[in-house]
């Protein structure tokens, strides 16, 4: 069902990629669990054939994204299968730059399965426009994760334009209700799905979403080909999901912002990052690119025991590795190989009353760092 230009964010995630009302017919459609479709008779093949090629639960799912990311949209069976598409579409081109501090798996990939067949692979920091010489595509994550650093979107494209190249931001921590970079300039925008955008830690599912139909019509050739296709399911849950997707960010947004003010007067904590923080150093461009804030910070404790204690003595932070759910979370970082301090903390701030939550932080930080003393 197409909505209104002027429709506002809520109304997108409730009513997008829904089908036009009719009697009799769900108001809730379900997952379409088929392998196969009935070819017909005549010389063309349907729009449904086989289920490697497509299934109207992803198109129902694409055409919600879509909305919201300003572009066509093409679901992948995960995060890292969405990226590992655009990383080969981008070394047809020449050379990728990625950065050195956004998500692990990113470089591992791009390292072990496409420099070895020629490719050339840069990688720099987030923040600064990169050196895009050479590049066939590059690839930024803002805000990063974990670091929480912040690029400038439109200059980074601008400059991979005039190089020509083509940029992709993973906006996998902001959501396209925090952070269009279509609008921005980007070429392609792509995201773990498993994180904020589903929100309830069930499902496992990616996108990209582009402005230019031939590389649409490429993602969508490479998925046909690769079979990194979502499950019916997987994409109706992740469509689900989004209905509460404007809700879930005002009320994760709140908290983080309630903890990371928290963290900037406890004793022992250090290296506190929230881009909604007036104080951070991403703040004045975040505020210029980003249309809300979200959950994620990252903060820094004594040692590697003290993040035990700080876990153990919490009652309502989980220890996950994954972010953007109902319920707050926290993940060490450095045990994925990320270059922080043993003791830094990504903090994916749920759903909780923020009361109850900043509470239960601050009595896990006095047992952690009452004991570190």
């Amino acid at each position: 069902m197409p909505l209104g230009p002027s429709s506002g964010d809520g109304t997108r995630c409730v009513h997008g990629g829904r089908p036009d009302p009719g009697p009799g017919l769900p108001t809730h459609p379900g997952p379409v669990l088929s392998s196969t479709f009935d070819l017909g008779v005549g010389p063309d093949l349907p729009t449904d054939f086989y289920g490697r090629a497509g299934n109207p639960t992803w198109r129902a799912l694409e055409s919600a994204i879509g909305e919201l990311d300003g572009g066509e949209c093409v679901v992948f069976a995960s995060g890292m299968a969405a990226i590992a598409a655009v990383l080969r579409l981008g070394a047809l081109k020449g050379d990728l730059v990625l950065p050195s501090d956004g998500y692990y798996l990113a470089r591992s990939l791009a390292q072990a399965e496409l420099g070895p067949l020629g490719v050339g692979i840069r990688t720099a920091p987030t923040g600064p426009v990169p050196d895009v010489r050479g590049a066939g595509l590059v690839l930024v994550e803002t805000p990063s994760n974990p670091g929480l650093d912040v690029t400038d979107i439109a200059a980074v494209a601008a400059a991979a334009h005039a190089a020509g190249a083509l940029l992709a931001v993973d906006n996998t921590t902001c959501t396209p209700l925090g952070q269009r970079p279509l609008e921005l300039g980007a070429d392609l925008v792509v995201a773990s799905d498993t994180k904020a955008l589903s929100g309830h830690g069930d499902v496992v599912l990616g996108h990209v979403s582009t402005r230019d139909p031939a590389l649409a019509a490429a993602l969508r050739e490479a998925r046909t080909r690769s079979g990194a296709i979502p499950g019916p399911m997987e994409a109706w849950l992740v469509h689900r999901g989004l209905g509460t997707l404007d809700l879930r960010l005002a009320r994760q947004a709140e908290n983080a912002r309630a903890v990371a003010e928290l963290l900037l007067d406890r004793p022992g904590v250090t290296d506190v990052r929230w881009p909604g923080l007036p104080s951070d150093p991403a703040h004045a461009v975040a505020a210029r690119q980003m249309r809300r804030w979200n959950g994620l910070l990252r903060f820094t404790l004594p040692s590697v025991d003290a993040v035990a204690r700080f876990l153990e003595a919490s009652q309502l932070v989980a220890s996950e590795t994954s972010f953007g759910g109902l319920r707050s979370s926290a993940d060490r970082r450095a045990r994925w190989g990320d270059d922080v301090a043993p003791g830094t903390l990504r903090f994916s701030a749920g759903c909780e009353d923020t009361a109850d939550l900043v509470a239960d932080v601050a009595r896990a930080l006095d047992t952690a760092v009452r004991a570190e003393n």
